[in-house]
């Protein structure tokens, strides 16, 4: 059955990653970068970790995995090497509804992590069903060769147009055919070749252009 894929909110919400290899250190650094309230539970916990946790606001607990660590989280990750641990703390999860996901093991995921290209607020995120994340892997180094920082920035001065033009063009339609326009090819070449300054003016015509084809 096909996932249902979205963007997570996770900025200051409890997420729990259970292991200390090099996975789990992978994994804890994506949540950390999303601003996940990070909770890490291993036994042994060895120095890239330790400095992970110490440079951040994660809770590192050096302890045997408990159902009890769970409670309050929003998802888990399971990277023990422990296949009959992984399980129960899969088990645990759907007792306390909590989203789980259990690493290289696509049965036992409530969610899977996609390979992402991000540059700046633009994220591209691509997803394989869980079932050959090498190939999410290929694809996203293709995407990082198609879009550059230059896509960051452009999104960044879109985002501001994109609240002026919702305060000054009051016709749903007229937004939407402007917004179409400063979103095209031809507007990010243009971006590209003549610089974030030069874009504005020339986005300023396109918004003057619009408020002017209203006036009766």
């Amino acid at each position: 059955m096909a996932k249902y894929p979205i963007f997570l909110e996770l900025a200051g919400r409890r997420a729990v990653v259970i292991g200390a290899g090099t996975v789990a250190v992978r994994k804890a650094q994506g949540l950390l970068a999303a601003g996940a309230r990070l909770v890490v539970v291993a036994e042994q916990v060895d120095d890239m970790l330790t400095a992970l946790c110490a440079g951040s606001d994660a809770e590192l607990i050096r302890s045997k995995y408990s159902k009890n660590y769970l409670a309050g989280a929003v998802l888990a990750i399971a990277a023990t090497n422990n296949q009959q641990l992984n399980r129960q703390i899969y088990k645990d999860c759907q007792e306390l509804e909590i989203l789980c996901n259990v690493v290289d093991d696509p049965e036992l995921c409530d969610f899977f992590v996609p390979a992402v290209v991000k540059r700046g607020d633009l994220q591209i995120a691509i997803g394989t069903e869980g079932h050959y994340p090498a190939y999410a892997g290929h694809i996203r180094k293709k995407l990082e060769q198609t879009f550059s920082d230059k896509h960051g920035e452009f999104l960044a001065e879109l985002e501001t147009l994109r609240k002026r033009i919702t305060k000054d063009v009051p016709n749903p339609a007229d937004r939407k055919a402007l917004l179409g326009q400063l979103v095209d090819d031809k507007s990010f070449e243009y971006f590209i070749e003549n610089g974030p300054a030069q874009w504005q003016a020339y986005a300023d015509r396109l918004i003057s252009g619009e408020n002017k084809s209203q006036k009766p």
